[in-house]
This record gives structure tokens, sequence and C-alpha cells, in this order.
């Protein structure tokens, strides 16, 4: 296997240049299962039936903590990689760490919304809406579900093996996919909660 020192650990074989790219063609694909879930959601987001409407039961304290909390983890997986870029395989850990501590708090946050959702009348069974609304929701909560066992395994990759080709190209990648299912977090803060609360 053929090292170019020249570029970025994660990139330094022509093998993982190729990961990183097929992993951006899976991003594409990540973006297409994500625009056909909010162009449902657009489609049936009036249809409330004898339901709840988003306007009553969207609460702007939970989305405000979680989009918080996202945002704050994306900024601590970028503080990751940098800190991977420059050699410093502890502070590189300690950044994943906290993203996926606060990747859990924001499960917490949105099973606690889920609950009081269906204590609301708002199940998934409810009304278009609510099924829309829910599948959209759980979708993107699934994500960030298996994000957390991923970037879990490659610390403990990373604590086992340091900073290699291999496990530098692995956890730049899962950054690429924290960073995604940040981005269409916005989206759904804007398109669904705030403009929902409207």
């Amino acid at each position: 296997m053929k090292i170019d020192n020249s570029l970025p650990l994660e990139y330094s074989t022509e093998e993982n240049s190729l990961k990183i790219l097929g992993f951006w063609i899976f991003l594409g694909a990540e973006i297409m299962l994500f625009a056909t879930l909010f162009a449902t959601y657009f489609t049936l987001e009036h249809r409330t039936g004898s339901g709840p409407t988003g306007a009553e039961i969207f609460q702007i304290t939970p989305v405000l903590f979680e989009t918080i909390i996202l945002l704050t983890s994306s900024f601590t997986v970028g503080l990751g990689i940098h800190a991977m870029r420059i050699g410093k395989q502890k502070a590189m850990v300690t950044f994943f760490s906290i993203t996926l501590l606060l990747g859990l708090a924001f499960l917490g946050v949105e099973i606690f919304e889920f609950v009081t959702y269906v204590h609301e009348g708002a199940g998934i069974q409810t009304s278009a809406f609510t099924s829309a609304l829910l599948t959209t929701l759980g979708t993107h909560g699934a994500h960030v579900t298996l994000g957390f066992f991923w970037g879990l395994f490659i610390i403990l990759q990373i604590k086992k093996r340091g900073l290699t080709p291999q496990t530098t190209n692995k956890a730049f990648i899962f950054s690429l996919y924290w960073h995604f299912l940040d981005v269409v977090w916005i989206f759904i803060f804007s398109f669904i909660y705030l403009k929902g609360m409207m």
C-alpha cells in the first residue's frame, strides 16, 4: 500500500480516497431518502383529520435544545478531526466522545418529545400529518442512533490501533456522516418546526 505523505492521513492511500468518494455517493442516496420524506411531509402536513396540528403540539424549548445539542456536536466532531490531523490521538478521542454524549442527549430529548406527542394524541396512526412527522423525525433519530454506535466502534479501534491510514479514514467518513445529520436537522428545524409553529 503506497502512502502519500503530502496528504492528510485519511486521504493518504488511493483506497482511502476511493472510500471517501464512495461515501459521498452514499450520502447522495441519503439526500434522496430525506428529500422523499420531506416531500411526503409537505404533502400531508395539513391533513390532520381529528388530530392536533403542528402549531398545537410543537414546543420551542425542546426543539431549541435539540438544535443547540446537535450543532455543538458538529463542532466537537470537527475539533476531533482537527486533533486527528495534527496527531493528537487523546484529544481526538475526547472530542469524539463528547460528540457521542451530545448525540445521546439529543436522542434523550427526542424520545421525551415523542412521548409528549403521544400523550397529546399525536401518535403515528392519528393522522396523515402525524404519520409523516413521526416517520421523518424517527428516520433522523434512527440515523443518529446508528451514528452513535458507529462512532463508538471508531473510538475503540483508535484506542486499540492508534491513528493509522485505516482508522483515520473511518473517522473522517464518520465525521462526514455526522455533519450530514446536522444539515438534515437544520432543514427539520426550519421547515417542519418553525414553519409548523407559525
